[in-house]
């Protein structure tokens, strides 16, 4: 999907590494996939525009990492409740704090930066920033925990049950 963390790269256009995916087990609906990038069982592309659909199933989501389009899509991904996205590990910001922390029920915080594929198959040098796993839903923390996927695994919210967000 879109992303803006290689600032000299030619494209915007960056996708999963497959063995992230496969790693995981299968997934219903990928709301933010790429042309020729197998992700889950149906998808949604830039022109369906994701957010204007009712997503269903387990969803993977490698939302589109700018500004004005990551928050939309984590917070439908909270509403929806069932999935695993892979973002930024940015947790200073207010998306972390105002969404995912109160809703998720466990994180991935991956050892290594991932290097992610470009629209031609090939493999981009290591990503500007970590990355993490989010998961919403028990099913999804069990998949994290069992993928072999190299990083910290820690519970957020094991009931996936929403907590005052703390006020300082």
């Amino acid at each position: 999907m879109n992303t803006t963390f290689q600032r000299t790269a030619a494209s915007d256009e960056w996708f999963t590494p497959k063995e992230i995916i496969e790693a995981l087990g299968v997934f219903d609906l990928d709301p933010c996939a790429a042309h020729g990038w197998l992700t889950a069982s149906s998808h949604l592309y830039k022109e369906d525009d994701g957010l204007a659909h009712k997503w269903w199933g387990r969803v993977w989501l490698n939302p589109p990492y700018s500004r004005r389009l990551i928050s939309p899509f984590i917070h439908k991904m909270a509403e929806h409740g069932d999935g695993i996205a892979l973002i930024f590990n940015r947790m200073d910001i207010t998306l972390w704090h105002d969404v995912i922390f109160p809703t998720a029920t466990a994180m991935l915080v991956m050892r290594d930066r991932l290097k992610f594929y470009r629209p031609d198959g090939t493999q981009g040098e290591s990503a500007g920033c970590g990355s993490v796993l989010v998961a919403w839903g028990e099913y999804n923390a069990e998949a994290l925990i069992n993928s072999n996927i190299h990083g910290k695994f820690f519970r957020i919210n094991p009931d996936n049950t929403k907590i005052q967000p703390h006020q300082s």
